[in-house]
């Protein structure tokens, strides 16, 4: 039985390029939306590349929804490994008209939903034998320019991204000494999306000179950091094009 590595969050573009490298390292990989059938794609290139993969339909949201998935993937399909949460909820509007409602989930996706599938994959992994490397696991966030500063109309998104770095220093400073390695990757740039391509397209024509971040690049970061030996790991690194402003 492999390890599994959880993807919370497994779009289109990122969280798809993350389970896809995971899944080339060997990984039984174990991918989450809240819409089963928009996994279903992804599930289909892993397997053609000689991949495993596993869809769930999953709200990172609600508790007793994430407790089962965590316990199903350690029960059926390996113990995880990895897990990278993704879940972005970018959503602007202005402080005048934010609607309380919309900014709570926000909060809940970006933030909330983070500590419930931290806490139930950390239950289980300071629960393991340590490795002889000292390493338990992984546990990598996916933050973003709004996780480090608060841009106009962003107050709902960079107060969730601001809470989930919180989160992840907190975290790593508890598990980093009982071998779970926790890291924060900022990604503070374009990607490319289909939503750039159809919303910015000056900012997509930077693509073919390396204007905008590629999420298989992206994914190639997120493997590095899971195998960083314990006494060289990163907490935080940042990702952004050379164009991008900082």
């Amino acid at each position: 039985m492999p390890n599994a590595a959880l993807i919370v969050g497994a779009g289109d573009a990122t969280g798809g390029a993350i389970a896809r490298r995971f899944a080339r390292e060997g990984y039984a990989t174990c991918v989450t939306r809240r819409s089963l059938d928009k996994l279903l794609p992804l599930v289909a290139q892993i397997e053609a590349e000689g991949g495993i993969a596993h869809a769930f339909a999953s709200d990172a949201r609600k508790e007793e929804e994430v407790v089962a998935l965590v316990e199903k993937i350690e029960a059926e399909v390996g113990p995880i490994e990895v897990l990278v949460f993704n879940i972005g909820a970018n959503v602007p509007e202005s402080i005048l008209t934010e609607s309380a409602r919309k900014y709570f989930k926000v909060w809940e996706m970006a933030c909330f939903g983070g500590f419930l599938n931290a806490r139930e994959v950390a239950k289980r992994m300071v629960a393991r034998p340590m490795a002889a490397s000292g390493h338990r696991g992984t546990i990598l966030f996916t933050g973003a320019t709004a996780s480090l500063r608060g841009g106009a109309n962003f107050a709902a998104f960079s107060g969730a991204k601001m809470a989930l770095r919180a989160l992840a220093q907190s975290m790593a400073r508890e598990l980093g000494s009982q071998g779970i390695h926790v890291a924060h990757v900022v990604v503070d740039g374009a990607i490319d999306t289909e939503f750039i391509r159809s919303n910015f397209p000056e900012r997509y024509a930077l693509k073919d000179e390396g204007g905008m971040l590629n999420p298989e690049h992206i994914a190639d970061t997120y493997a590095m950091l899971h195998r960083q030996p314990r006494d060289a790991w990163t907490h935080e690194l940042d990702l952004r094009p050379w164009s991008e402003k900082f």
